[in-house]
């Protein structure tokens, strides 16, 4: 057989490998999302439904100004039926209705008679318009790589969907599940991002110990505190969850802090993965030990501000809860043992432990992995240029 029938074949049969390969992890995949979710809450005769408010008919506005009771509106509904409707004023659901606005609607229905009560503003429109452009200035300002950022946010987004929400549904622990799902996010992202060089893989490697050290710190700051997963303010809420499926609601806590930190070290790993590519890019033969310490520079300048953007993105994220705290002015001995400040304080902190952890990996995987690479390249050209002087 002449080598290039033999090279068509063989290049067949990988394309075919790979088409099987995916065939059959789409298949698994929509296994995994064959799950049955509970029914927690009745819903029966209830629906939601886009409106506009076409007219105020009772409002609930007094003489100082202030809003007291609820609105009773006209509005016409998306398939052009008019009907009178509630809209409470709170704070977690109704909103203050003026005619024109659009707004959502729970239809409820039973037996014969329907009500209308008004959910929300209709968010819809400023949200998907707000992504867009997000989307369109990461590619604009991105370039190629703002195209597959764009793409790698998308399949993150579709990991957490399809991939980790089932794996619970499915019994699995939270915290395995979450180990699983950051190591598909992170091979997804670098390899759209830098696709297969030694860079992406130094950077992948880097990324899965720190967002590891970070779950490790974590698992200790919560052992040595008495802090798990049942300290968090919606327990009540999570433990309705476990009782009805096979959640382990007590891991959810841990699994979180390993993805709360997966984009700042994931991020520190490709500066410093970069940093000593582009180095030894102007100098091959640069040692290994010294691509280490040029790139122990490198994190060391970026270690810091990281560390802290991931701590104050955890305060911010609690703002709240500081804000009370300092307003009631609670004594230091009953803040410092606060479950609620405390588990805030283990996020922050083990997110920053896997950040600084993931310098001095980033840094010698690199080295080596560059190292390597260049070794072997030496030994294959050596190789082929004793095949010639033999021939």
């Amino acid at each position: 057989m002449k080598p290039q029938s033999l090279a068509k074949i063989k290049a067949f049969l990988k394309r075919l490998a790979v088409v099987g390969i995916v065939f059959a992890l789409l298949a698994g995949l929509l296994q995994l999302n064959n799950v049955t979710k509970p029914s927690l809450v009745n819903t029966d005769g209830r629906t939601f439904t886009k409106a506009v408010v076409t007219d105020i008919l009772r409002d609930n506005v007094q003489e100082n100004g202030s809003r007291i009771g609820d609105q009773i509106v006209a509005l016409k509904l998306a398939d052009g039926t008019e009907v009178t409707a509630n809209c409470p004023n709170g704070l977690l659901f109704g909103t203050v209705c003026e005619p024109g606005m659009s707004v959502v609607v729970i239809a409820s229905k039973t037996g014969s008679l329907s009500s209308y009560t008004v959910y929300s503003y209709d968010r819809m429109t400023a949200v998907i318009a707000f992504l867009a452009f997000f989307c369109l200035l990461l590619m604009l300002v991105g370039g190629r790589k703002g195209v597959k950022s764009v793409i790698a946010l998308g399949a993150t987004f579709a990991c957490f969907l399809f991939f980790f929400f089932p794996l619970l549904m499915h019994g699995f622990s939270p915290i395995f599940a979450a180990i699983i799902t950051s190591t598909l996010i992170l091979s997804l992202t670098v390899f759209l991002i830098c696709g297969t060089t030694k860079k992406a893989l130094a950077a992948g490697l880097a990324s899965f110990g720190g967002v590891l050290s970070a779950g490790i710190a974590a698992e200790v700051f919560g052992r040595l505190a008495h802090l798990s997963g049942y300290n968090v303010p919606n327990i009540e809420a999570l433990l309705f969850i476990s009782q009805n499926t096979k959640i382990d609601v007590g891991e959810l806590l841990f699994a979180g802090i390993l993805f709360a930190s997966l984009g700042a070290v994931l991020d520190i790993a490709m500066d410093v993965s970069a940093a000593v590519a582009e180095i030894h890019d102007e100098n091959p033969e640069k040692p290994a030990q010294s691509l280490f310490k040029s790139g122990m520079r490198v994190g060391q300048d970026v270690m810091g501000t990281m560390a802290a953007t991931l701590i104050l993105a955890v305060f911010g994220g609690s703002l709240g809860t500081w804000v009370l705290d300092y307003v009631y002015d609670l004594p230091f001995l009953q803040l410092l043992n606060s479950n609620s400040l405390d588990i805030v304080i283990m996020q922050g902190l083990s997110g920053g432990i896997g950040v600084i952890l993931t310098v001095p990996l980033a840094a010698a995987f690199s080295a080596l992995l560059l190292r390597h690479a260049l070794v072997s390249s030496k030994q294959s050209e050596t190789a082929k240029n004793a095949k010639i002087s033999e021939a």
